[in-house]
């Protein structure tokens, strides 16, 4: 018995995880009817904030909103 039967499809496929759940979630969310699809693919926008380093101390955060998709 091979002990690759025992690894998921993706990590086979040569995805993560996360990459697997993101196309997962897209093809959901493409899937349903509207208005459900509008609002969740509004929900699909990613919120995260940057800190620069200088000299060993963090700048001030900026904060971005970006698409995941994009």
């Amino acid at each position: 018995m091979s002990s690759s039967a025992a690894v998921p499809f993706w990590r086979a496929a040569g995805m993560t995880y996360i990459s697997y759940s993101n196309i997962c979630a897209n093809l959901v969310r493409n899937c349903l009817k509207e208005p459900f699809k509008s609002e969740a693919l509004a929900r699909e926008k990613v919120h995260y904030s940057i800190s620069k380093f200088e000299n060993g101390k963090p700048q001030k955060p900026t904060i971005r909103s970006d698409d995941a998709q994009a």
